[in-house]
């Protein structure tokens, strides 16, 4: 681990000075130098002690007020401070009640020890788990290099969909579920506060800098998660599959929910992947594939297949695709016999 300088703002505007780029053309948050924010320090820390990342400045973000509160209800929406804990989210009772998804989503994270510090800010922004990546020997193409080693090397825990030039998949158990319920990120820079649709923040290696997984500035911080009342909420929930019984990382996830009629018929439905691709992956055919239909085997079938048509499994991760169908049919299942409407 590098040296690092460790400051404590007591205000967002502060910590975004404090967090600009001093040197002239830092361009991503992995490069030498370039200032990092500090929640939960679950993912930062590793990143150092893997010299993946070398700041010069570490910005502690918990001595800012306000960005570890929960606020609203079912009817009125959410406002998640990008502090609040994991352990908070899956606690609280509004959460549990009028959005257990995203309760599910969070209980599936780690440990409880991880949960007590790991942030919902932080969640959303950790870096790839891609052991090429995590190594600090291997100089590939998410830290400057040439070449995705995962390509054509050990790429069981790869991409499916999306992938290319990079076959990261994301890590976050938080985001499938939060688009899935149309949620927003609140980001505040150097030029004011802004919205962000959460489903517009996260970008595809192919889309612009490979060495980023998402459209925030060094600069930038989040400090709050919106998640609109819904009448898909209640019926919401998250699956996750996972090579250990504790402790790991999704080797696929599906974020669903649904809205039902008082006949069982879908009115509307979101249906969000994890695990399988360099971002949280919405499957809008699918999705449009329940409309007007009952929740019945047929139905979970064509669904399951939908979500999953365009994949391109690697040499060692074709399994992902039937295993993906499987957590599509079962969560559908599970929401479509949820007893709050």
């Amino acid at each position: 681990m590098n040296t690092f300088e460790w400051t404590n703002p007591t205000s967002v505007a502060e910590a975004v000075k404090l967090l600009r780029v001093e040197q002239e053309g830092a361009a991503a948050r992995d490069q030498d130098g370039v200032p990092q924010p500090l929640g939960g320090g679950q993912d930062i820390l590793t990143t150092m002690k893997e010299r993946i990342t070398r700041p010069a400045r570490l910005v502690n973000l918990k001595g800012i007020r306000g960005l570890d509160k929960i606020e609203g209800n079912a009817r009125r929406g959410l406002r998640i401070g990008a502090l609040v804990t994991l352990t908070q989210l899956e606690e609280h009772s509004e959460i549990r009640r009028g959005f257990p998804g995203l309760a599910e989503a969070a209980q599936s994270i780690a440990t409880p020890q991880i949960r007590n510090l790991g942030t919902v800010g932080g969640n959303l922004c950790q870096r790839p788990r891609c052991w090429y990546f995590r190594l600090e020997q291997v100089v590939c193409l998410k830290k400057g290099g040439t070449e995705c080693y995962a390509a054509v090397g050990e790429n069981k825990y790869n991409a499916i969909l999306g992938g290319g030039p990079s076959y990261i998949v994301h890590p976050s158990d938080l985001a499938p579920m939060l688009i899935a319920l149309g949620a927003s990120v609140v980001v505040e820079g150097p030029s004011g506060k802004r919205t962000i649709a959460l489903d517009k923040f996260f970008t595809l290696p192919k889309e612009g800098n490979v060495r980023r997984e998402n459209v925030l500035n060094n600069d930038d911080i989040i400090t709050e998660i919106q998640v609109p009342a819904s009448a898909m909420a209640a019926r919401s929930t998250y699956l996750k599959f996972k090579e250990r019984s504790s402790l790991d990382f999704a080797l696929s996830s599906v974020a669903a929910a649904v809205e039902m009629d008082a006949g069982g018929t879908v009115r509307q439905a979101r249906i969000v992947l994890g695990g399988v691709a360099p971002v949280p992956w919405r499957a809008p055919d699918a999705e449009k594939s329940l409309v007007g239909k009952r929740l019945d085997a047929g139905t979970l079938a064509e669904a399951a297949r939908l979500a999953l048509q365009g994949a391109v499994p690697l040499e060692k991760n074709a399994y992902k695709v039937p295993l993906t169908q499987t957590l599509v049919r079962r969560a559908l299942a599970k929401v479509g016999d949820a007893t709050t409407a």
